[in-house]
């Protein structure tokens, strides 16, 4: 599926900031097989005084810019023209679970895609007794690596309620867990935390999801959204898998990637540094139009 992709990110600050640093990484992944991307520019309104483009550690597209100027208003908007390559279903050739651990132990890479990086704690994601034991739980010993990602998002999708107002962006897997309720990054999050309790490697990814209006009813403009969901290491045969707790699914043409890492630390859209007082007031829309029927 072939999109036309706009991204508008605006931030209004109470009071002047003297300076300010931002690191944005929201322009769509190229990923051989799986997505390809063209036509990508984003501009920034004011003008920064620097900007550098990089790829960080994980793969991912990184604009980092610094202001010296009073900054006021600022305004990111990303274009693009994207194609999620649908991938045809396979038959389960997935280890049993307890099979897992020593096709990890045999790989020696340490590049990015290696399993090794996706096992152990992360910045955002911790050991949890209440998830590990709700994983233990939801999948059964004998249960294939792939079967147990299924199982555990299937549960996690059932046991969690999505709340846009539950939680914010520094609200921790444990909390939201407790709670049963919380946005696209919580059941990311707790989702990982369960994953890597039952040994499998898993990680965080960033993107856009195309939605479907109800029937009968016209496209919104600006009503697409930015979205998260896990990738599960599930043997040297599947590799990589990705799958969607918010919406219970193997994920699928819908879901365009931005950024791969081990949690939400490694992968947010914006970050930065800057001085100022009062209040700020942030916003954003996404458009994912379709370009074939």
């Amino acid at each position: 599926m072939r999109y036309d992709l706009t991204l508008r990110i605006e931030y209004d600050y109470g009071a002047a900031a003297p300076s300010a640093r931002n690191v944005l990484r929201v322009a769509p992944r190229r990923i051989d097989g799986v997505q390809s991307v063209e036509n990508v520019r984003l501009e920034i309104s004011p003008d920064p005084a620097e900007i550098r483009h990089r790829v960080d550690f994980w793969g991912n597209s990184v604009a980092g810019m610094s202001f010296h100027e009073p900054l006021r208003k600022l305004t990111a908007r990303l274009s693009a023209r994207v194609e999620r390559l649908a991938r045809p279903p396979t038959l389960d050739l997935t280890p049993r679970r307890a099979g897992l651990a020593s096709e990890i132990a045999a790989r020696r890479g340490l590049g990015p895609d290696e399993p090794h990086h996706f096992r152990a704690p992360s910045p955002r994601v911790g050991p949890d007794p209440g998830i590990a034991d709700f994983a233990e739980t939801s999948v059964a010993p004998d249960m294939t690596v792939l079967g147990s990602v299924l199982a555990l998002g299937r549960a996690i999708h059932g046991h969690m309620r999505f709340d846009a107002a539950a939680t914010t962006v520094d609200t921790a897997p444990s909390e939201a867990f407790a709670a049963r309720h919380g946005v696209c990054q919580d059941f990311t999050h707790v989702m990982i935390a369960g994953l890597r309790s039952l040994g499998i490697p898993a990680g965080y990814v960033s993107g856009y999801l195309r939605t479907t209006p109800p029937k009968g009813r016209p496209r919104l403009q600006g009503a697409d959204a930015m979205h998260a969901w896990v990738r599960a290491w599930c043997g040297t045969e599947a590799g990589w898998v990705e799958y969607d707790p918010t919406n219970d699914l193997l994920v699928g043409v819908d879901h365009i990637v931005v950024a791969v890492g081990r949690d939400y630390s490694d992968v947010a859209p914006v970050k930065g540094s800057l001085r100022t007082s009062g209040r700020q007031m942030s916003k954003h829309s996404v458009d994912l139009v379709p370009l074939d029927s």
